[in-house]
């Protein structure tokens, strides 16, 4: 609970942060399908809306390890496949400068973990998204999906 109550206090300083600092950060997300053909998508718990599961890179560590990473970290995945690079965006959202790795992953075994970053999770349909999903993220589904031209900009 404390975690949870850190991530929302902090979250309007990092934003301080990154107009000021002007940081760039390397991010890893996530296009997963169950076997019924629906998507994973996650709510935070700092942020409103439903995304691709994924985060930050570390220092010294390789994309494929980062994605692996925050999977198995925010939702318990403790097996996976990358099956592909979507391809590397630019988002310049909030004055700051984030480049993000977009891989499509299967073979997923998901262990339901508990999470201070991620309020829930749920697979859904590619017709039937939510309303909150964010643009990005919708934008990635529909590109995967070859509705919408690649344009590299989050």
């Amino acid at each position: 609970m404390i975690k949870k109550y850190l991530y929302k206090t902090l979250s309007p300083v990092r934003r301080l942060y990154w107009r000021f600092a002007q940081p760039i950060k390397l991010g890893v997300r996530a296009i997963i399908f169950n076997p019924d053909n629906q998507v994973l998508l996650v709510q935070h718990t700092y942020i409103k809306g439903w995304y691709l599961p994924g985060g930050g890179v570390d220092k010294k560590e390789t994309l494929p390890a980062a994605i692996k990473r925050e999977l198995e970290e925010e939702l318990g995945i403790t097996a996976c496949r990358i099956k592909t690079l979507l391809g590397v965006y630019t988002n310049k959202y909030e004055l700051k400068t984030d480049h993000i790795a977009v891989f499509v992953v299967d073979n997923i075994i998901i262990q339901d973990k508990k999470n201070a970053e991620i309020a829930e999770w749920r697979f859904f349909d590619l017709e039937n998204l939510p309303e909150t999903i964010s643009p990005g993220s919708k934008k990635r589904l529909l590109e995967y999906q070859g509705l919408k031209e690649v344009d590299f900009i989050w």
